[in-house]
């Protein structure tokens, strides 16, 4: 067995449900592959068992596996970094496979090329459960009502533009229609589950309340900020904390997906697209409120208006998105509540322009 003493090992773990693909680089040299058992203590015990009179550094790419790798990791005293997999750069190489995934790592480890993603404590990660299973429910709940609304369109019920409202009291009106069997036992099983899924939905709320109780300065920042609820707030709260984890705003809006993706060569610099990574739904939160914030807030409407007179509305209102993050991460770094913004002329003579959009705003 190598004496590793006074060396580090830089292990990189292709992470699978039923196998750990690994691979273990020192000096620069690849000392060992292998292919274990998809258990953190198998893991753990052949590591130790190698590598252990040396300094053990690992990493993986975050994704369906979660944290309890990690966690276990720690707790066995052996350094873990969990990445994001989009950080780990791509070759022009045709052939993957998980001993070149897991070998890249290392590598990339070993040259200090790799920054780990924040791990949320077992607390926040319990509490953020709730939030993440709301959302499934709400999507399935969607998804119910879109199908009855097909079923009926079907059959000549409903016409093609029919914009309403599916509640309570419209899925209780669906016996009311006039239909043959088939139809008829197929509204009653969509109803109730539309029906079980709206309770489901309810139990989660009462939870989310308790949950706030908890933390009450955390949800008061969120709640203060334009358009941003009760249930919005325990979802950001869940999913952002109070927004230690980010050094500065760059991060927070590469976590939220709210950086532009580039493609720049020599003179040239294209910006296309938000990159869209991270939680949809809190870019949804986010861009809701922001149509809410720009009819209480005269600097972001101010913003709003003079970003959508070059690029659209729709762009527009994403911006004012992301600076409402920034504004909220602020709020929690000076601990004070969100205050709208007034615009104010400038000490020195502006210009004609400047003038007539203040004064549109104001």
């Amino acid at each position: 067995m190598r004496d590793y003493t006074g060396k580090t090992v830089f292990i990189g773990i292709d992470v699978h449900k039923k196998t750990y693909a690994v691979a273990a680089i020192c000096d620069g040299v690849i000392v060992k592959r292998d292919t274990l058992k998809a258990n953190p203590q198998v893991l753990i015990d052949y590591l130790i068992k190698r590598f252990g009179s040396g300094n053990i550094l690992t990493a993986y790419e975050s994704g369906f596996c979660g944290f309890h790798l990690h966690r276990a990791l720690e707790a066995a005293n052996i350094k873990n970094i969990v990445v994001h997999a989009a950080a780990i750069e791509i070759s022009n190489d045709r052939v993957k496979t998980d001993k070149r995934d897991c070998l890249k790592i290392a590598a990339h480890l070993s040259q200090n090329r790799l920054e780990g993603i924040h791990v949320p404590s077992l607390e926040r990660e319990d509490r953020r459960t709730l939030t993440r299973l709301r959302d499934a429910f709400s999507r399935e709940k969607t998804r119910i009502a879109c199908q009855i609304k097909s079923l009926l369109f079907l059959h000549g019920f409903i016409q093609a533009n029919d914009n309403k409202t599916v509640s309570l009291k419209w899925i209780k009106n669906l016996s009311t229609y006039d239909t043959t069997p088939g139809v008829k036992y197929a509204l009653e099983q969509y109803a109730d589950m539309w029906i079980s899924f709206n309770l489901k939905i309810k139990e989660i709320d009462e939870k989310l309340k308790e949950q706030a109780k908890e933390e009450k300065e955390i949800d008061g920042i969120y709640q203060s900020v334009p358009g941003i609820g009760p249930t919005s707030a325990r979802i950001l709260a869940n999913e952002l904390g109070d927004m230690q984890q980010f050094k500065n705003e760059r991060q927070l809006f590469s976590y939220l997906g709210f950086t532009p993706s580039e493609h720049s060569s020599g003179e040239h610099t294209r910006q296309g697209h938000i990159t869209k990574q991270g939680k949809p739904i809190l870019r949804k939160i986010l861009v809701q409120a922001a149509w809410v914030a720009i009819r209480n807030d005269k600097e972001l409407e101010f913003i709003f208006k003079r970003i959508a007179s070059k690029a659209g509305k729709k762009r527009a209102i994403v911006g004012v998105a992301r600076r409402l993050a920034g504004r909220m991460r602020s709020c929690f770094r000076i601990g004070a509540l969100y205050e709208a913004r007034k615009i104010e002329l400038p000490k020195t003579e502006p210009s004609k322009d400047v003038k007539q959009r203040v004064e549109q705003v104001a």
